[in-house]
């Protein structure tokens, strides 16, 4: 289960088994949700949010600012995603120490 970033108490992450669509698992203060990244011609047009089965979601202000983050480091997300699941290396995780 690879962090791939820290964000003022966010957590990002994937688990190790995981599936397309890209998407990142969002924890804050005990909540978690799901973030399926859809694109199109290797664009990000949209992101879904799911909820994770056996976890409280996270709160509506929470998902906003995941999802700004998403928006702004997608490409980050996308490269990680391809270096663990593609190319089977590993990922280290970054902490964001300025705000959005």
């Amino acid at each position: 289960m690879p962090k791939i970033f820290e964000y003022f108490g966010f957590i990002f992450y994937f688990y190790s088994n995981e599936h397309e669509p890209i998407h990142v698992h969002v924890i804050h203060s005990g909540k978690e949700s799901i973030f399926d990244l859809i694109m199109m011609n290797g664009v990000l047009v949209e992101i879904h949010v799911r909820e994770k089965k056996g976890s409280e979601p996270l709160s509506e202000k929470d998902k906003h600012t995941a999802k700004e983050f998403i928006q702004k480091y997608q490409k980050n997300i996308i490269d990680k995603w391809v270096r663990f699941f593609v190319l089977k290396q590993a990922v280290r995780s970054t902490n964001i120490k300025k705000k959005l």
